[in-house]
């Protein structure tokens, strides 16, 4: 790891894990959640807003800024850092997952990916040099290894798609040049057991800065999920952070931070703000519903976020009825601010050696 990027454990609570990770941006205190600006922006919230409610990281992808507006226009703005304004950490993915979502608009070979873009159908390559190559002119401090994330429970084709995803790690390693970037390797091998153990101790083998868990939260059970990270955290070093690809419910949250995960990520609670829906450590609830009409209560009496401090159910209900666009911010402020204290208060929870008193209390009063 280079001396910019340091992992360390400050205290755990069975197999749950409190750290610190430093990088060029600044430290992250893990766990935590990570807010998903999939094209350089947090959908409806300001960096502003971002900063007030306590985000560390937010997340980018390269598969959409690739197209637009352009890895290299962003580079000659000086980044993604200056042409966000965002001064904390970013991670960018590698478009994987985007460019497999494609479906029949993309061909795999084992050298990487051809596929026709979603906006104007105008075709394009993606090798794993490439991935790294576009997420350098981007410049985010944890860029992700090219992978194949496979969904079909087809094991004959998971298992390729992850002897490939293997390949390509390594070369992503050999193509990367900034030292100024993490470089974290991804396991792939669906819901099978053994294919998991092997996907870890390969993807293990090299010696990343850093391990994502991908491939899941696509469709597989809840059991299925667990099991699979209880599989992969038993292979992958203690030493380095976990990442938790796609995933962004209280109820995963903690059931991946009580199975050693470290890092998450997900769009859910942007796309929920723009579906009318709050989510509390309740669980979800549309404010479009009748009952809120003339309800002078705030999303949620305990919250402390901006929105519960300053707006009640019928105020937001409003906005949603005659569709302002100021619904989606105040929604997606109360959604991120829900996950951003949740991990906060479960970091501060196994430091004082009380994390499943904690976490049981939560799950008491929250559906999966």
């Amino acid at each position: 790891m280079s001396a910019d990027f340091h992992f360390s454990i400050t205290a755990t609570d069975g197999a749950a894990r409190a750290g610190i990770f430093s990088t060029p941006h600044g430290k992250i205190k893990t766990p935590v959640f990570m807010p998903v600006g999939t094209q350089a922006t947090v959908k409806a919230v300001t960096v502003e807003q971002l900063n007030e409610i306590g985000v560390q990281i937010i997340l980018a992808n390269t598969y959409h800024l690739y197209l637009r507006p352009g890895s290299d226009v962003i580079q000659r703005m000086g980044g993604l850092h200056k042409f966000t304004n965002w001064k904390k950490p970013i991670l960018t993915d590698s478009g994987g997952f985007q460019v497999f979502s494609l479906g029949d608009m993309r061909s795999v070979t084992d050298e990487g990916v051809i596929f026709r873009s979603h906006i104007d159908g105008s075709s394009h390559e993606f090798t794993p040099e490439k991935a790294i190559r576009i997420q350098e002119e981007l410049g985010a401090d944890i860029i992700m290894a090219f992978d194949e994330c496979a969904v079909p429970d087809d094991r004959s084709y998971i298992e390729m798609a992850m002897e490939r995803t293997h390949r390509w790690a390594k070369e992503c390693i050999q193509t990367k040049r900034r030292e100024d970037q993490a470089l974290f390797g991804i396991v792939q091998g669906g819901i099978f057991p053994d294919l998991r153990e092997q996907s870890a101790k390969f993807i293990s083998s090299l010696n990343f800065p850093g391990y994502a868990i991908g491939g899941l939260s696509v469709g597989e059970s809840k059991e299925e999920m667990f099991r699979s990270i209880e599989i992969v955290n038993a292979v992958l070093p203690t030493e380095k952070p976990r990442y938790l690809m796609g995933v962004g419910t209280p109820y995963d949250l903690i059931e991946g931070i009580r199975r050693g995960v470290d890092m998450f990520d997900c769009v859910l609670p942007t796309r929920l703000a723009r579906h009318h829906a709050a989510q509390t450590l309740k669980g979800r609830e549309n404010l479009l519903k009748s009952e809120n009409i003339s309800n002078p209560e705030p999303i949620d009496i305990s919250c402390g976020c901006y929105t519960c401090r300053n707006y009640s159910r019928a105020y937001l209900r409003h906005l949603i009825n005659v569709n302002e666009m100021l619904a989606s911010t105040l929604l997606s402020i109360h959604n991120i601010f829900t996950l951003t204290e949740l991990v906060r208060n479960i970091r501060k929870s196994i430091l004082e050696n009380r994390f499943e008193s904690y976490v049981n209390s939560i799950l008491k009063g929250l559906s999966a």
